[in-house]
């Protein structure tokens, strides 16, 4: 398999399971009453958050894992965890409640309210569900991959995190178009719906995490019950 190919391939999958067109209303949900130029910011910042934690993984494998003593299996059970919270917060419309988002929102013109935006939503909006045990096993396998095939193919699975992180930003930033598209009324109806599905998305995740821990205890079809969309 040539260099060009694998890395083409890389690219596609590594986007697929990010998914940032199927998360995009996450996003604007989470960066609601932001101006298009301070989401545009966030969207950048992710994108660099995305290459820095990939690039990570991709030069160690999983040994940055391995020096904490965590799996992927529960990394996966956290990561349910903190999107089960996630999900909580848009059913019940308080993504954006407490004390800190007053405190936001009384900094919506001050040059630091993008980062401290992105400091906010980094966890779980970033990671997990962008950067999800998906996406850090396909880069460490394709990292085993290409180690054999020299320098050529380490950079270019490198180059291939970068395409994929800025194709994550330049989606990103149609978020304004897509709040405008939906509206007040529809995105609270949409961000509702979300937190209903990354609910159960949440339970899913740590029902997989246990079965794979479990090594069977859990039924296959329970863990993966759409085996095409693992």
């Amino acid at each position: 398999m040539s260099i060009q190919y694998l890395a083409l391939n890389f690219i596609v999958a590594l986007f697929a399971l990010i998914n940032p067109i199927g998360n995009l209303p996450v996003f604007a949900a989470m960066t609601a009453g932001a101006k298009p130029k301070a989401r545009r910011r966030i969207a950048v910042y992710i994108g660099v958050f995305i290459i820095g934690l990939l690039g990570i993984f991709y030069l160690s494998g999983l040994a940055l894992l391995q020096v904490f003593g965590i799996s992927l299996s529960a990394f996966r059970i956290a990561g349910g965890a903190i999107l089960f919270l996630l999900g909580l917060d848009m059913a019940r419309n308080d993504l954006n409640g407490g004390d800190e988002a007053d405190e936001l929102a009384s900094l919506a013109d001050h040059p630091s309210y993008a980062r401290r935006l992105f400091e906010r939503i980094l966890v779980p909006f970033a990671i997990p569900i962008l950067i999800g045990p998906g996406a850090i096993s396909t880069v460490v396998i394709y990292a085993s991959e290409t180690r054999s095939m020299g320098m050529d193919a380490m950079a270019a699975g490198m180059i291939g995190i970068c395409a994929a992180a800025a194709a994550v930003v330049a989606v990103l930033w149609a978020t304004p178009f897509i709040s405008r598209l939906l509206g007040r009324v529809g995105m609270t109806v949409t961000v509702r719906v979300l937190g209903l599905i990354l609910c159960a998305m949440a339970v899913q995740f740590m029902i997989m995490g246990a079965a794979d821990a479990t090594h069977g205890f859990i039924r296959q079809d329970a863990a993966r019950p759409y085996p095409v969309a693992q």
